[in-house]
């Protein structure tokens, strides 16, 4: 039988910088792959979250909520970790923090999340922490204590929700944290899983992908001293090219595919939720809403006079008719 896999980290066309997925393409590509499901983990934001919610629903793909968040821990660039949501209450958590951040996490080039906050609302997230977080970080400039201290640190955070990412896309970084992420899951027993890190959606996409990072960050594709942090294998890869690439870390591709299960957000589409508003004891919301609308317009008359041609029983009568179809669309 075919190894299954399911992509957890990937980025779309709304991480404006950094991806030429489109929504719709993707969801073709996953139904084309036979995988069952499929995260999308855009930079700092959830603006694709609908689309792609109803994109995967409607084509059998299971969707899975989740962002790339910047982790201000002090250093002049912020380190990353990937959150995944498990239901509905890990969205409204995301949610609660990525609005945060973009109203109080303003740094020098970017926003990213203070710790604390993270650590005192984390309900129903998972952890990703891969090449690009602080431990990543701190493994590559082999200072292992000290990344070890940061995993105890988040995993006494997340407990049996934070995983360790590995990747082997080329990049900088990721042999020294791979080597790392494995001996520390043994020893403090936490899971691996593989990721392939997607920013386009096939090995073709790579050209096309560079330059819209060059258009991003406002440099020529033959810049000889541009940046290059990403790598022609960050691709959309088959199930099979990722157990493949895995074939020493088996446990990795099944537990990409477990907590794939393990995500389970569902989302009310096409319905109002409006805010509970407290009435007096002796109202109903209805009329309370009629009775504050009479007080409203008797106010409005005491500034305004009446129209030409016009009585108080006219507003009156204009005023009830408004409230009836008000009420019936269920305000």
């Amino acid at each position: 039988m075919a190894a299954r896999f399911a992509h957890l980290h990937l980025h779309s066309e709304y991480s404006l910088a950094d991806s030429t997925i489109r929504i719709d393409e993707l969801v073709k590509r996953c139904v084309a792959l036979d995988q069952p499901a499929v995260a999308l983990t855009d930079t700092n934001n959830l603006f694709a979250a609908v689309k792609f919610y109803k994109a995967a629903e409607g084509a059998g793909i299971k969707p899975i909520l989740g962002a790339d968040i910047g982790i201000a821990d002090g250093n002049e660039a912020a380190s990353k970790l990937t959150l995944l949501c498990r239901d509905r209450e890990g969205y409204l958590t995301l949610s609660r923090l990525l609005s945060r951040m973009w109203m109080e996490g303003h740094r020098t080039d970017s926003v990213a999340l203070r710790p604390e906050w993270l650590r005192e609302d984390n309900a129903g997230l998972f952890a990703l922490a891969g090449v690009h977080s602080l431990a990543g970080q701190l493994a590559g400039g082999q200072r292992h204590e000290l990344a070890e201290a940061w995993l105890a640190d988040w995993q006494g955070t997340f407990g049996d929700r934070l995983h360790l990412e590995l990747t082997r896309s080329g990049r900088d970084g990721e042999q020294a944290f791979n080597a790392f992420a494995l001996h520390a899951s043994s020893k403090r027993g936490l899971p691996v899983i593989a990721s392939n890190d997607a920013r386009f959606l096939d090995a073709d996409g790579f050209e096309a992908h560079e330059a819209r990072v060059c258009i991003a960050s406002g440099r020529v594709l033959d810049d000889p001293k541009r940046p290059k942090p990403y790598t022609a294998e960050q691709y959309l890869k088959s199930s099979q090219q990722m157990a493949e690439l895995f074939t020493d870390a088996p446990d990795a591709i099944d537990n990409a595919l477990a907590l794939a299960t393990r995500c389970n957000v569902e989302m009310k589409l096409g319905e109002y939720a409006l805010p509970a508003f407290p009435v007096p004891s002796d109202h109903t919301i209805e009329s309370w809403l009629r009775s504050e609308s009479r007080r409203g317009l008797d106010a409005r008359l005491e500034k305004a006079p009446l129209a030409p041609g016009k009585t108080r029983a006219d507003y009156d009568a204009r005023l009830d008719t408004e409230l009836d179809v008000i009420i019936q669309m269920g305000f």
